[in-house]
């Protein structure tokens, strides 16, 4: 695969699939974090005398268009980074979009509207994907959060354009995540948490071929603990998984992977408030409690791993830690992480949210912009923004 790099942009017409996926509020972006990871590639292409196209999806219009999903509040955003006044594009194809890409100059940059107002994007449709190619002399997909998706934009127009690469934030994800499946620093610990042992057998599948442990958090813990004849309560568990937990498990011992769960955590009632949380043993839950978040003789336990690691991968929440009373576990893991001499991945939503709110980002070695594509990339699954490219 060729990276943007390597391409030639000087007066072309350069279409960066990006990712501005944000949260908007009242017309106003509420987070940039997005916008801020496309600032190097869109610089770059700004540089190399690019006339920059950006494209991406917002939200999930239903293939029309829908005021709330405009990317128009990004515009301003995306301005203030780059340090130059963007323009938009009141649609993502047709004359008016030609027009206004025919008026750039080098280094001008255009951002077009949400990709999703039409519903040849999330359907992959030819024509559609030639409609996008067509705006294009050279084509660059830097949008790694969509790169699990076989749409128009991040798959299909791909094959229409002979000009072709990654930006920056494609490679360092693919560089990063690359080594943590394919050529990662022993002792490696896997920490996977979440909900449901359903989104992430292929991940700790995989895990337990490469790492050295994999340590165990939230709710999925109990599917787990259930399968080994623990009382875990009113805690969720996914029976129909029981069977799946126990073959991880048995591979786990044969491939001598230390695979960890909770030995004591936190439990309480959402739907009564006004009981105090309580520590107990992880295995005799009272059946009127459920489990909310990993204890502190658990979260001992996983800290000393993670010191002793020299690769981390860390993947979804030890417990619900947008509740106050149930976030020391999921802290804890965050701090461990940021001050472990490792290097470290953080990917998935929450726990990016848990490393950033404790504002322990800049001790990461890389977060992942990507939760639903980093998990399908851990899995071992090709992403169709990556096949495209190559």
């Amino acid at each position: 695969m060729r990276t943007i790099r390597d391409l030639d942009l000087h007066n072309r017409r350069a279409f960066i699939r990006v990712d501005f996926n944000a949260p908007v509020k009242d017309g106003r972006v509420t987070d940039d974090t997005r916008i801020r990871a496309a600032v190097p590639t869109i610089q770059l292409a700004r540089e190399k005398g690019a006339k920059v196209i950006l494209a991406s999806h917002l939200g999930r219009p239903k293939g029309a268009p829908e005021a709330k999903y405009s990317l128009q509040p990004v515009l301003g955003p995306l301005s203030e980074l780059i340090g130059a006044p963007a323009r938009f594009a009141p649609d993502c194809v047709g004359p008016d979009v030609a027009a206004l890409i025919a008026e750039l100059q080098p280094g001008d940059v255009l951002l077009l509207e949400n990709l999703r107002f039409h519903a040849g994007e999330e359907k992959n449709d030819e024509a559609f994907a030639r409609q996008l190619a067509a705006l294009a002399d050279a084509y660059v997909n830097d949008a790694f959060g969509a790169a699990h998706r076989a749409h128009a934009s991040t798959a299909g127009m791909a094959a229409f354009v002979a000009e072709r690469g990654v930006g920056l934030l494609m490679e360092r994800e693919l560089e990063y995540l690359g080594k943590a499946l394919h050529a990662p620093e022993h002792p490696y610990v896997a920490i996977l948490g979440g909900a449901k042992v359903s989104d992430k057998i292929e991940v700790i599948d995989k895990m337990l071929d490469v790492a050295d442990a994999v340590l165990i958090g939230g709710a999925m813990a109990y599917t787990f603990l259930k399968a080994r004849g623990a009382e875990v309560g009113r805690s969720l568990v996914e029976d129909d998984k029981l069977e799946v937990a126990r073959a991880l498990e048995a591979k786990a011992r044969e491939r001598n992977v230390r695979l960890r769960l909770p030995t004591d955590h936190v439990v309480g009632d959402l739907a009564r408030p006004e009981l105090e949380p309580q520590t107990v043993s992880a295995t005799a839950t009272p059946a009127d409690l459920a489990g909310y978040d990993i204890g502190p003789e658990t979260v001992a336990a996983y800290c000393a791993e993670i010191a002793a690691a020299r690769m981390i991968i860390w993947n979804g929440p030890m417990g619900i830690f947008e509740h106050p009373r149930y976030a020391a576990g999921t802290n804890a893991i965050a701090a461990a992480v940021a001050e472990a001499e490792a290097v470290s991945i953080v990917g998935g939503g929450d726990s990016v949210a848990a490393i950033n709110a404790a504002g322990l980002g800049a001790k990461i070695t890389h977060v992942s912009t990507g939760g639903g594509a980093s998990l399908e990339f851990l899995s071992g699954l090709e992403l169709p923004g990556v096949a495209a490219l190559k």
